[in-house]
């Protein structure tokens, strides 16, 4: 009987002695898992971080890109021996710019002698536009005042007068599938026009010396948000910021002075109840409608055995 109590006692004790063991391995794996958990975190906000400067680079090569095609395609600065070896006598085509530019200021072109015709808005008993003023998906709350001494304040198809303020819904910054409301603003700075555009979130707006640049950022952001390339970045500033809507034209070659833009062509208004709402929205890159669609295209054909094919979704040949 003594001798089966003690082969008892040492089976238990022994049992004791491996849990403890185990447990201790199971200490040092924990210990272990831990700090490779802490490397493995490092290691991913330096890559987070990378990435983000990353973004941040491609935002400012966009940006020039965009600038210098806004400027006539300029290209990027040489350097110093490659500005003499390229430098070249000024072309006939300059003189005569400098020739035309101390010349008497010309007569506004017409664009088209065919009228277009444009819906009536709300007037005051001055004559005056009561704002804001609904155009659909845009909305103007402002026209500013036309700058008419000064060439950069207005180009061949639009005007950029200082002060002018509009909004339009387009996808939000943070999850472009929900709507926001777009604040698009155009100021001066330093005698020259300075474009803006703002969100209602917590988002620092998007600036530019002009609006394909702010737009273009823009298309860019909504890409990066969503790590699709979901619509292209081929601007369509002065349409998103609504300055070659005809209303707005219209309106804008009512003020006064507009007629000594002369970088400006005129173009033929006439105001009509039965006239047709502009219908220049079918762009991924101005309406939320169509951004949507090109959304939901993009993730069919990337996961085509698993999402919904969409109704007007067309294969390619």
């Amino acid at each position: 009987m003594a001798l089966e109590y003690q082969n008892a006692y040492r089976q238990k004790r022994s049992g004791s002695v491996s849990y403890r063991q185990k447990l201790a391995v199971l200490k040092r794996m924990i210990v272990e898992y831990v700090h490779e958990n802490a490397a493995l975190v490092d290691e991913l906000e330096e890559v987070e971080a990378k990435i983000i400067m990353r973004k941040e680079e491609r935002n400012s090569v966009v940006a020039q890109e965009v600038q210098n095609a806004a400027k006539g395609g300029a290209p990027a600065p040489l350097a110093v021996n490659d500005v003499k070896k390229y430098k070249k006598k000024p072309s006939e085509s300059s003189t005569s710019e400098r020739r035309s530019s101390t010349s008497k200021p010309r007569r506004p072109s017409v664009k088209s002698n065919k009228k277009k015709y444009v819906q009536p808005v709300p007037v005051d008993s001055g004559g005056r536009p009561v704002f804001p003023i609904d155009l659909g998906r845009l909305i103007i709350h402002s026209l500013g005042e036309v700058v008419v001494d000064r060439s950069q304040f207005h180009s061949e198809e639009a005007i950029f007068p200082v002060g002018y303020v509009s909004t339009r819904i387009y996808g939000s910054l943070k999850d472009p599938t929900i709507k926001c409301i777009y604040t698009c603003k155009i100021s001066e700075e330093n005698g020259l026009p300075s474009f803006a555009i703002a969100c209602d979130e917590t988002t620092p707006e998007i600036t530019g010396d002009t609006p394909d640049v702010c737009h273009s950022l823009l298309l860019q952001q909504i890409n990066d948000a969503l790590s699709l390339n979901v619509v292209s970045t081929r601007p369509r500033g002065n349409e998103f910021f609504g300055l070659t809507h005809p209303t707005v034209l219209h309106l804008l070659q009512s003020c006064t002075g507009t007629r000594k833009c002369i970088n400006y062509k005129w173009t033929r208004f006439e105001v009509s109840k039965t006239a047709e709402t502009s219908k220049d929205y079918n762009d991924a890159g101005l309406s939320f409608d169509y951004l949507q669609r090109s959304i939901n295209m993009c993730k069919y054909k990337m996961a085509p055995d698993v999402l919904q094919k969409p109704s007007d979704f067309i294969d390619s040949i």
